[in-house]
């Protein structure tokens, strides 16, 4: 029989607010992990370097094409027999940032392709240096793009990071195992999780709402006629600054 009591129990918890606070911190540096090496991923696959491009194109063949549980096993279990010992913490961070670089690597690779080629010539034709035109003019536009798929990522790194229970990181799910391996009320334990879960993912979406919007907003107060004469002015301190150069 359904237990409101023993739901409620689950809810209050202190363990569980615990345990959900390390699956959001999990997912936000494994986030910030995959971020980083996905964008070294991009720039290899893009690179003139046929060994370096070859290299990145294999990376992302490998992780998305083998389960994210099958990779975190042979992290955790496989690797210690030829002498790499990862606790158990380290080995989920690891094993979620690599597997999460290879489909970040295709949403940064799309982003960046997405800015006309155009404003790129045009940024290079008044001076600017190429590490600029990559933070003033090309990054700036892309990140727009990758707002949506990148806070997708997130809504899905809060639910993935179920799959690290597998190898007894104490997150929110395995903490509800234990609690109901107790006293026995599975059905309100997972309930409660899932509740956490839905809590999480619910909040996130606001967020990236408002991200979206002020991007938006920000992107559409560039193009609009007001910031005709602040285009102007920042064309001329950049072409200034290159013949400086």
């Amino acid at each position: 029989m359904w237990s409101w009591p023993a739901f409620f129990e689950f809810l209050a918890t202190p363990v569980m607010l615990s345990a959900a606070w390390t699956t959001v911190w999990l997912t936000i540096v494994s986030m910030l992990g995959g971020f980083a090496l996905g964008c070294v991923i991009t720039f290899l696959r893009t690179s003139r370097l046929r060994p370096l491009a070859a290299f990145a194109a294999f990376y992302v063949w490998i992780f998305r094409g083998t389960p994210l549980l099958v990779q975190l096993i042979i992290v955790f279990t496989g690797l210690p027999q030829i002498g790499v010992k990862l606790d158990a913490i380290t080995a989920a961070i690891l094993t979620l940032a690599l597997n999460e670089a290879a489909y970040l690597s295709e949403i940064i690779r799309s982003g960046l392709s997405s800015v006309p080629k155009g404003q790129v010539e045009a940024a290079r034709s008044i001076g600017m240096a190429p590490r600029l035109v990559m933070v003033k003019v090309v990054f700036p536009q892309a990140f727009r793009i990758m707002v949506p798929p990148l806070g997708n990522s997130v809504n899905g790194m809060l639910k993935t990071t179920t799959l690290v229970s597998f190898i007894s990181v104490t997150e929110l799910l395995r903490e509800t195992q234990l609690l109901y391996q107790g006293n026995f009320k599975v059905l309100e334990g997972l309930c409660a999780a899932a509740l956490y879960y839905l809590v999480m993912t619910t909040i996130w979406g606001f967020v990236q709402t408002k991200i979206e919007k002020r991007m938006n907003r920000s992107f559409a107060m560039d193009r609009g006629p007001r910031s005709d004469r602040r285009r102007i002015t920042r064309d001329l301190e950049l072409t200034s600054a290159g013949g400086q150069r």
